[in-house]
């Protein structure tokens, strides 16, 4: 039976919210497997979320609990309900006047995910995708829609704009950026019924605009940063300047978590190191400790776990990792490579996208400070060195076709790679799309079917190295037998004939019957070209003179100008 309805009702996609086993890395594979052979695939538990007995969402993205606190602290908790795609329609009634909806990555189209779902074929949707859209075209909506606004934000709300959906779904207003603060006076003008404006693009809000959140999270996700600042061109986040939550705030936001049975918390970050940052990107280690021990001493917190970090502030503290030890011992995650007595390890996303010095000190320079772009292999290497010594096996991913990449581009990163292979990491190639509000929007987007042979190379040597990495012995005969049966009858039709050695690499045929159609040659222990060195020298004034300082008015906090 369906309630007269709550004025203001927020949902998330079933996909988007799923904690399962407590693994991003699982969650964030729904925007890459295609939907229509999910169920072959066992990813039933990608709609299987907690409900709570009145039908409201347990846990949902951390972006709709801080827009729910917001409008709990202007509204009062009556008129709002949070739930899931399948229970929209019991609070979606007549009195309902706004909906609120999120969208994470609602296309898959970011540069995680956006090529993997093609290798099914050219036109395949996204488990990601079909959620959101089963979400955004309820039923309760289209009843409902002569009373009510549909407002959709996120950091993918702008690939509905890019694909032209908004009149498609009757999305009232797509909101781009961070919403701390229009969203009061967006659902204040929905709730009197007042027309809305289509779009709205927000700028970082100050840090008491940030409220604390009243309900559980996904992954019991708590931010202690937002921003970065330092100025890569493919992303937006870095040209913002990063500024720290107040850790009083951090623990009450712990504390909410641990009361709604998260035993697991996420810190979001841009940059883990960033974190109550000193002058000049310098990263505040006391702080840093202060704050995995805080979490870890809230009664009912078990587990810690990490978004992003950078690799330069690893090797320019070298001591640093081992001085951050309690992110191993509270990690969830387990492996035989570790080092630990329990074999846990801790892990964090990492963005080193390309070994090129040209490409790098054309599109992410700041990303190296305090180093120079030319030693930014050096960099990767002893950073993958430190962290693999205190077991962080972190998650790397590398950005294929980059505007204006050539081979010789390819070959050092392939060179890069291959000094590599015997890291303890998952890594994780890209492409190349064009992010609103970020330097590098206009330009084209890298295409699969477009990659050439030695983008193809540096693709499957990756997944390649997973699979030795990740699944060891356990690899099965049937995957390397069906690599060549996908080529034959698939992938050749799809990609041509350039993926045929690259993918069977991945198959684990013998690389001396591979080693004349590609650029590694993994058959004779060949030294690599990079090395760990012992040190990675910090260039003598710290920062090269094009690359000045920004410091934000009233904060500590810096950003690049690129």
């Amino acid at each position: 039976m369906v309630l007269s309805g709550k004025k203001i009702v927020l949902a998330a996609s079933d996909s988007e919210s799923s904690e399962y086993l407590g693994s991003q890395w699982r969650q964030m594979l729904l925007a890459t497997l295609p939907a229509r052979y999910a169920r072959y695939l066992g990813t039933d538990w990608s709609i299987k979320n907690e409900v709570s007995p009145d039908g409201r969402a347990m846990y949902v993205p951390h972006g709709l609990r801080i827009i729910e606190s917001l409008l709990i602290n202007k509204f009062g908790p009556d008129d709002i309900a949070v739930c899931y795609t399948d229970q929209m329609e019991k609070f979606i009634g007549e009195q309902t006047r706004v909906v609120g909806l999120h969208a994470h990555n609602p296309l898959g189209i970011t540069f995680a995910t956006d090529i993997y779902p093609t290798f099914y074929g050219r036109e395949v949707e996204p488990i990601n995708a079909a959620e959101f859209r089963r979400m955004v075209e309820h039923p309760a909506l289209q009843q409902h829609r002569s009373h009510l606004k549909i407002i959709v934000g996120g950091p993918g709300a702008w690939q509905i704009e890019k694909k032209n959906l908004q009149e498609t779904w009757h999305i009232d207003t797509l909101v781009h950026g961070e919403g701390e603060d229009v969203a009061v006076s967006l659902f204040e003008s929905a709730l009197r019924g007042e027309a809305l404006p289509r779009r709205v693009e927000t700028d970082s809000p100050k840090l008491d605009l940030i409220p604390r959140i009243h309900h559980r999270s996904t992954f019991g996700t708590v931010e202690i940063t937002r921003g970065c600042g330092r100025g890569c061109q493919f992303c937006s986040v870095a040209l913002r300047a990063g500024k720290s939550i107040p850790l009083e705030q951090i623990l009450d936001n712990v504390r909410v978590q641990a009361a709604e049975g998260a035993d697991t918390v996420l810190l979001v970050t841009e940059d883990l190191f960033l974190y109550e940052q000193g002058p000049k990107f310098d990263t505040n280690v006391p702080a840093l400790r202060r704050l995995f021990e805080s979490i870890a001493a809230v009664p009912g917190v078990k587990h810690l776990s990490l978004t992003h970090g950078t690799m330069a502030p690893v090797v320019r503290d070298p001591d640093m990792i081992g001085e951050l030890q309690i992110a191993v011992d509270k990690s969830l995650d387990q492996h035989r490579a570790s080092t630990h007595p329990d074999k846990r390890y801790q892990h964090m996303f990492v963005g080193l996208e390309t070994a090129s010095p040209r490409l790098f000190n054309q599109f992410m320079k700041g990303k190296a400070y305090p180093y120079r772009a030319e030693q930014w292999p050096e960099v990767v290497l002893k950073g993958m060195e430190i962290l693999n010594k205190h077991n962080w096996f972190p998650i790397c991913t590398f950005i294929l076709g980059l505007p204006g990449e050539t081979r010789e581009d390819t070959k050092i990163s392939l060179d890069l790679l291959y000094a590599l292979k015997n890291s303890k990491w998952c890594v994780i190639p890209t492409l190349f799309v064009p992010l609103e509000d970020t330097r590098l929007a206009t330009q084209a987007s890298a295409k699969l079917f477009d990659l050439t042979d030695l983008q193809w190379e540096f693709f499957f040597t990756c997944w390649r190295y997973n699979m030795d990495f990740w699944r060891g012995a356990n690899v099965s005969w049937r995957f390397n037998m069906g690599i060549p049966i996908y080529y034959y009858l698939l992938g050749r039709k799809l990609f041509g004939s350039g993926i045929k050695y690259p993918l069977f690499r991945l198959g684990h045929f013998p690389e001396r019957l591979l080693r004349r159609h590609l650029y590694l040659d993994f058959s004779n222990g060949n030294e690599p070209r990079f090395r760990a060195p012992e040190i990675v020298p910090i260039p003598e004034h710290r920062r090269r003179p094009d690359l000045p300082i920004l410091q934000p008015e009233g904060s500590h906090e810096e950003t690049l100008a690129i």
